[in-house]
């Protein structure tokens, strides 16, 4: 019998795959700091980003049953 492997929780609550299986996340930096951004960076930071390839490796090594 073949032992299941763990899904790492802190991956799977930042980065979600999406029905074309490709990985989504939220774009960085939009915690603090963002009185002294124009409207133009505001906007772009509250979109979803596709992960580069390297990244996506590893978060579907990480994530293997999503």
């Amino acid at each position: 019998m073949a032992n299941k492997i763990k899904t790492h929780k802190a991956t799977a609550k930042r980065f979600q795959i999406t029905k074309g299986n490709k990985v989504k996340h939220r774009k960085a930096g939009q915690d603090h700091f963002n009185a002294r951004e124009n409207g133009n960076t505001k906007r772009q930071k509250r979109r979803d980003i596709g992960a580069t390839k390297t990244l996506e490796k590893t978060i579907r090594t990480l994530m293997p049953y999503n």
